[in-house]
């Protein structure tokens, strides 16, 4: 199966049908009187849909388990035509479009078992995804496609050139798949007056996001926080909450990390750990999400 420990829980919900066309008259009649020889065909096929769901990943192989958290089923009846209406919803890292589409099928081909004592010209038809939403991509065309970025890697020993810097080139990498230009790439040591001047700096010259790296650790040397923090006009914790919750679920050294998140002006300055997979997550966390803050800071601009 696809690897999506990377992605972040949201609601997910997806709406599919599918449609029966019967060939004679007398069958809709038989359903709508409840005349049918194998009983109620819309509470029979509901139910076996309900259970076709929630079977979906033990069918398709590259399906995961995850939580149905909801399912409904409804029915619409046009001349010898029965559309269903199949939705389903979960609170979970991916979506359930093909869930909804296995559960429509089993809908249609219960109905299909239902009724061919009496009619033998059935025929199932455009079994489809009508609507899905949730995930980071329900979310990706909403976002400004004008923004900057700046990235500072504070660490003694990859300015000095003992060390090579991975994790600025993880943030850079996120950073490009969000459509956001870098402006400037920089390795500084961990000195508070380096961090406060580099903040001062691309603010004034109206760089959107400033990005570090590093420091925001419980040694002597990490000062990142110390340096940003007296600069910051607003914090926002939500921001550093997500990144926190985020890592916890990975490793429980999250919970160490000071992580710091707030506006100078209308520039959103981040700091984040200086590991790899540190910076690598807590970009996962928080993009492209968090590229709403532009819409509130500085309004939507339109091309």
């Amino acid at each position: 199966m696809v690897d999506i420990t990377h992605k972040s829980t949201t609601l997910r919900t997806a709406v599919a049908q599918a449609v029966v066309k019967v060939s004679k008259p007398e069958t809709i009649e038989a359903i709508k009187n409840d005349t049918v020889p194998k009983g109620n065909v819309f509470a029979m096929s509901k139910a076996a849909g309900l259970l076709g769901v929630k079977r979906t990943p033990d069918i398709l192989p590259d399906c995961h388990p995850l939580p149905i958290e909801f399912t409904g089923v409804e029915y619409e009846i046009n001349d010898l035509e029965i559309t269903v209406l199949f939705t389903v919803k979960t609170i979970y890292k991916t979506g359930v479009e093909v869930e909804a589409m296995h559960g429509a099928s089993v809908v249609a081909l219960n109905i299909y078992d239902m009724l061919k004592p009496i009619d033998k010209g059935i025929e199932i038809h455009a079994i489809k995804l009508l609507t899905k939403k949730g995930g980071k991509s329900d979310f990706k065309d909403r976002f400004r496609k004008d923004l900057t970025a700046a990235v500072v890697v504070c660490s003694d020993t990859i300015s000095a050139g003992h060390k090579e810097d991975k994790a600025g080139k993880a943030i850079i990498e996120k950073l490009k798949a969000s459509e956001v230009a870098i402006s400037e790439y920089v390795i500084i040591p961990d000195e508070i007056d380096a961090i406060q001047n580099k903040a001062k700096s691309y603010q004034e010259q109206g760089i959107d996001m400033v990005i570090y790296t590093g420091g925001t650790g419980l040694s002597g040397r990490d000062v990142t926080p110390e340096a940003l923090l007296p600069l910051l006009d607003r914090r926002i914790p939500g921001i550093e909450e997500a990144i926190r919750n985020y890592g916890q679920d990975r490793t429980p050294y999250s919970m160490l990390s000071r992580s710091i998140a707030g506006t100078i002006g209308n520039t959103l300055v981040l700091a984040l750990p200086g590991s790899t997979n540190g910076a690598k997550e807590s970009m996962d966390a928080i993009f492209p999400s968090v590229l709403h803050v532009f819409r509130i800071l500085k309004g939507a601009r339109h091309d």
